[in-house]
């Protein structure tokens, strides 16, 4: 593993294992306040040459399982629809911060929620390819207004990021932080090789995800990338702030 994670950062056992796939990533320059002031304490917004930014990402989960289980039918494979945005922490360790991820399994939001205090929210939801070309849609369950749609053309193959590029600041994220409810900051890893990306076309995109969580969006996203799959190890989480 490469890029703006480093294995040395590693800790925790693995514990599970997952495959990414159909990855578009859509992003767009924020001030940096409008970030800092949506983030816990002991966060802090990492910027690229003085922006910072926010992503809408749809992607697939493929084979998601727990170490010591195979990937099981009806459970393992599902949508996602993530906002994120990137962070620092007190140690300046760059991450992933998650301001929704929209599941259509059930089971995976409890388990995200409960264990990973993330702030899953359930969905339904639908992909379809045809040749080249992906289409996806997503609608917030007890939100009816909360209905997204994207569509985008591959033209791969891609390449990984090269260093010190907006791309390679965007995508090369190998930590993620979290809070639970007593706003106790945990960090996590994931482990996978350098994300082979490309310029798709994009025909459609909202910006309805990130508006939801606070942000107002201007204009077409400045960043548009997609992602070849990879193969995820998610290490376990630990806690980084002191208990409340």
């Amino acid at each position: 593993m490469t890029g703006t994670g480093s294995v040395s950062m590693l800790t925790g056992p693995v514990v599970g294992s997952q495959r990414w796939h159909d990855l578009l990533f859509l992003h767009w320059r924020v001030a940096a306040s409008a970030v800092q002031s949506k983030l816990p304490p002991g966060l802090f917004v990492d910027t690229f040459d003085g922006d910072a930014w926010v992503g809408i990402v749809p992607f697939a989960m493929a084979r998601v399982r727990p170490r010591w289980l195979p990937p099981l039918p009806g459970l393992s494979w599902f949508l996602e629809l993530n906002v994120r945005t990137y962070v620092r922490d007190a140690e300046g360790v760059p991450g992933v911060w998650f301001h929704s991820l929209d599941c259509n399994q059930p089971i995976a939001v409890e388990i995200a929620r409960r264990l990973f205090h993330l702030p899953y929210m359930h969905a339904r939801m639908q992909a379809r390819r045809t040749a080249d070309t992906l289409a996806y849609r997503s609608q917030r369950r007890g939100a009816p207004d909360a209905a997204w749609e994207y569509a985008w053309r591959t033209h791969g193959p891609g390449q990984p990021a090269t260093n010190g590029t907006l791309e390679h600041f965007l995508v090369e994220r190998y930590a993620l932080y979290c809070a639970d409810a007593r706003q106790r900051l945990y960090r996590g890893y994931v482990a996978h090789a350098p994300y082979r990306i490309h310029v798709p076309t994009v025909d459609r995109y909202d910006t309805g995800p990130a508006v939801l969580a606070g942000y107002e969006l201007p204009g077409a996203p400045a960043s548009v990338l997609a992602a070849e799959p990879v193969h995820v190890a998610i290490h376990s989480l630990r806690r980084i702030s002191p208990q409340r």
